[in-house]
Order: C-alpha cells, then sequence, then structure tokens
C-alpha cells in the first residue's frame, strides 16, 4: 500500500515537472533619449535584463531625438556591442511625442513596452505589466508616489483634472511614460501628437475604440541630473495645442462613425421606397 502511495506521488510529481512552462510573448522596449547621457546605458541594459526573463524574443530601440549631448553617441556604442540594440537618429529635434511615434513605427515585436530615458519610471515595472497581457491591450501606469517638486505636481495634478473632464475618461495618471501595448492596436488609433500629449492621445482613443485598458500602479524616481522637459513651457503649449486638436477630432460628428453611416443617410428614400407596403388583391371585410 505504502509502495503504491509513493508510486502515485512520485508519477504526480513528474507530470507537473513536465508541464510546460507559461509561453512567454515577444517583446520590443524602445525610449526615446534628449540630455539622457547619463542615463541612456543604463536604461537599455536594465531593458535587456528584464527582456531575458519575461520575453521569448526581443530588441530594445533606442531613438535619438537629435540630443545635443553625447546620448546619441553612446547609444550607437550600445548597438554596436549588442545585436538586440537598434538606434533610431532624428536630424532634428521633432519632440518627444513624434520621438515615440517613431518608435512605435519601428519597433518588430508584438507587444511594445516604452517608457523614458531618464530612468525616473524603473523599467523592471514591465514584469507587473507583462502579466496582464491577457486581459488587456493597454497598460498603462499611475504614480503613487510622486518625488517630484511641487509645481511639477500640481501641474500633473491640473493635467490629469482636465483630461477626465474634457474626454470623459477615468484615468488616473494618463501620462505617465511607462506603458504596454499590443502592436496590433496601433493600426486603430492613427496618432498624430509631437508633444507629451501623445500618452494621453492613446490612453483616450483606445478607451474610445472600445478596447480594454488596464491600470497599474508604479513609483517613480527623482531625475538623478538636470531638468526634465515634461513641464517646460514651450512643452506644456504644446500639450495643450495637442490636446485641443484631438478634441476637435474626436469630437467632431465623423470620428469612428459607423461604416456605411453616410450612404445609409443619403439613400433613405431609396430605403424607406424598398420596404413600402405592397398592394394586395385581398378584399377586405365591409
Amino acid at each position: 500500500m505504502v509502495a503504491i502511495q509513493k508510486a502515485s506521488i512520485l508519477e504526480a510529481y513528474e507530470g507537473f515537472r513536465s508541464e510546460p512552462a507559461p509561453e512567454r510573448p515577444r517583446v520590443s522596449v524602445f525610449f526615446p533619449v534628449y540630455n539622457d547621457e547619463r542615463t541612456v546605458e543604463r536604461v537599455a541594459l536594465k531593458s535587456l535584463d528584464v527582456l531575458s526573463r519575461v520575453a521569448s524574443e526581443y530588441e530594445v530601440v533606442i531613438v535619438d531625438d537629435a540630443t545635443p549631448c553625447r546620448a546619441g553617441e553612446i547609444a550607437d556604442r550600445l548597438a554596436a556591442e549588442n545585436p538586440r540594440i537598434r538606434v533610431i537618429h532624428h536630424s532634428k529635434n521633432l519632440g518627444y511625442g513624434a520621438a515615440i511615434r517613431t518608435g512605435l513605427a519601428n519597433v518588430r515585436y508584438e507587444w511594445i513596452c516604452f517608457t523614458d530615458g531618464d530612468d525616473e519610471y524603473d523599467i523592471y515595472d514591465l514584469e507587473k505589466l507583462i502579466r496582464l497581457r491577457h486581459r488587456y491591450d493597454l497598460i498603462i501606469t499611475f504614480r503613487y508616489a510622486k518625488l517630484y517638486s511641487t509645481f511639477r505636481i500640481f501641474v500633473s495634478w491640473v493635467y490629469n483634472r482636465s483630461l477626465r473632464a474634457l474626454f470623459k475618461s477615468r484615468f488616473r495618471d494618463i501620462s505617465t511614460g511607462l506603458r504596454l501595448i499590443r502592436r496590433d492596436l496601433l493600426n486603430e488609433l492613427d496618432l498624430k501628437s509631437s508633444s507629451p500629449f501623445i500618452g494621453a492621445e492613446i490612453a483616450i482613443k483606445t478607451m474610445l475604440k472600445g478596447f480594454p485598458v488596464g491600470e497599474v500602479g508604479i513609483q517613480t524616481f527623482p531625475r538623478e541630473f538636470g531638468h526634465g522637459s515634461a513641464t517646460s513651457w514651450r512643452n506644456i503649449i504644446a500639450t495643450i495645442r495637442d490636446m485641443t486638436s484631438c478634441y476637435r477630432t474626436i469630437f467632431s460628428p465623423g470620428y469612428d462613425a459607423p461604416a456605411h453611416r453616410e450612404q445609409h443617410r443619403n439613400s433613405t428614400a431609396a430605403l424607406r421606397y424598398s420596404i413600402k407596403p405592397q398592394s394586395s388583391d385581398r378584399l377586405d371585410p365591409p
């Protein structure tokens, strides 16, 4: 009897051990750099490390938005040393949103994670996001611990409140710079922004298209050098411009209207005639 029990336990253990591991996805990570020469190498190497543990195939793409510092040069050296790293250079500075759109257009794999090049967002949080890929097509993050200046926290609060009111969304922190998106979804969004509004545009258009959007809480870390440009007056003005343009597009009469709506509206008379009751030879009772 004991021998039978031992055999059964051994078979169960062998069966458990032989079960296939969960299939790991193919993932691209990319990030733009502008005045990030002190962190570009660190973010790239951390990206490779986390990808080696969560992805079956992977790559890291660095988008140099014509940075005036050595970040582009350092990125080229990293790419020469590691075939999993690629670099794309803008010939002139096009803005954060344009750099994000460049990255989205040039990655290879079906899941895309993008972050910032200053290491304020820890790319190791990708492990949290990747677990939710079976439930959501877009996974964004919200900062529950913000180690920023009072001015930046105030600007972020005003910005998120404004977006929730304008676009009727409930996202906690719509523009946090760490996201995971399914590549096929990009074909549905028609992104236009060149400013930091690009993150909000992605989330809002995904929501309005009916695709599920998940949110994950993360911590952020202070920039170790210089000042971030997201809250510069230049970027604030550019963000307001893109936000206004997006609002006008989304709330225009024809945005994402049902297919053939205009065709059917123009042919109402023909439809009415086609369903007009036909005369009958039946005599009604007196």
